[in-house]
């Protein structure tokens, strides 16, 4: 995949979960986000975060596209 001149790689990431709304699709990448209580799923609200760094500093993007229960598709673009 070409973009900007440049290769990179594209990786689609599915799952079957929760989901989650598309209006949070950004903001769930920030740490310590949680859109759903603690006591109900567990978790830090920093696994995404951790995810965005690790791409950023390879010079790559994350993105996802959610619907509430029926899962959702992260994509990670990664220059070669």
């Amino acid at each position: 995949m070409k973009q900007d001149q440049k290769d990179f790689v594209k990786i689609n990431l599915s799952d079957n979960g929760i989901g989650f709304p598309q209006e949070y699709a950004a903001s769930i990448f920030d740490s310590f986000t949680r859109l759903n209580p603690a006591d109900v799923y567990e978790g830090t609200g920093l696994g995404l975060a951790l995810c965005k760094k690790i791409v950023e500093r390879h010079n790559g993007s994350i993105s996802a596209q959610g619907e509430p229960g029926e899962g959702a598709v992260f994509t990670i673009l990664l220059p070669l």
